[in-house]
């Protein structure tokens, strides 16, 4: 019985392998690109993919200016772009933005900034507590446009498609509030 099978006792024929499985291991073949992309606005941060919304809002806490940036960048690094081109005011930040680039811009500017030193400065610098409470108003708008599915869940692959979408939601709030004023 093990007579008629074919190939029995003899040696295997040596392969000629130029696939990379046979040979020695390596990273896949994709050309070294890495996941996400200039195009996509997605870096790697410690939750893992992602990608930062980057928000002004008005004193009602509308939003006046938007960005997106990859999950990994910083927030200082946002700023001089977000208030580029706004008219100068009060500007009131989280620790997060806490710079003197950033200090120096919005006082070349004509405002004045309200922004806490972050922890590991020597000298802390003082913001009012009512002034610094209204940092909720940012909140409050990421919290209205988390209710938007296709924002919360990114999916929307490209950042050229991604950003219109937070710029539809976002009018979609400006939409509800002007619908609600009486």
């Amino acid at each position: 019985m093990v007579e008629s099978l074919r190939g029995t006792g003899t040696a295997l024929a040596a392969l000629a392998a130029p696939d990379r499985q046979f040979h020695r291991p390596r990273p896949p073949a994709r050309g070294g690109r890495k996941k996400g992309g200039a195009d996509h606005a997605i870096g790697r941060s410690r939750g893992g993919l992602s990608t930062k919304i980057h928000a002004v809002v008005d004193h009602d806490g509308l939003p006046v200016k938007l960005l997106i940036t990859p999950g990994q960048t910083s927030d200082k690094t946002a700023t001089p772009t977000l208030l580029g081109a706004l008219p100068p005011g009060t500007v009131v930040a989280d620790r997060g933005y806490d710079s003197r680039a950033l200090l120096d811009l919005v006082r070349e500017k004509g405002g004045v900034a309200h922004i806490p030193t972050q922890s590991r400065v020597r000298i802390q610098r003082s913001v009012p507590t009512k002034l610094y409470r209204q940092r909720n108003l940012v909140e409050r708008f990421f919290c209205n446009l988390k209710q938007f599915r296709r924002i919360a869940t990114r999916f929307e692959k490209h950042a050229t498609n991604f950003m219109p979408a937070v710029a539809l939601a976002s009018s979609r709030i400006w939409l509800r509030a002007i619908e609600s004023t009486p």
